[in-house]
């Protein structure tokens, strides 16, 4: 499997997106925690429209959601961008049969990661 484009202007429209401001407000913690949540791969932001944003389906209940971060590694360990890694979880990957994720939150960490992994 060939790794995704990097991120587009489609699949960033597809998505409701979250300003760091957003961020800060939807965690209740200040903008240096919100950086840090992008440099410990807890979260994975992309400049939108010159706007650094983050999509909504990251967060769950007020926190990152937990799966992502171990998916971001994998991918980043498969020689991923931070634009690519984007991509691919938006999109609609076939063998998962929805983006990687809506795999993930609905439960199917192991299946993502796997697909991940085959990609390196």
């Amino acid at each position: 499997m060939a790794k995704p484009s990097p991120a587009s202007e489609t699949s960033h429209e597809e998505r409701t997106w979250l300003t760091v401001p957003d961020l800060v407000e939807v965690l209740g913690v200040g903008v240096g925690r919100v950086h840090r949540l992008f440099e410990d791969k807890h979260l994975l932001a992309a400049r939108v429209d010159g706007v650094l944003k983050v999509p909504s389906d990251f967060i769950v209940d007020g926190e990152p959601l937990g799966e992502l971060r171990g998916t971001l590694i994998v991918l980043a360990d498969a020689g991923f961008s931070d634009d690519e890694a984007m991509s691919w979880l938006l999109e609609r990957e076939d063998s998962l049969g929805v983006a990687p994720i809506d795999a993930l939150r609905a439960g199917r960490k192991a299946e993502v990661r796997r697909v991940a992994q085959a990609l390196a």
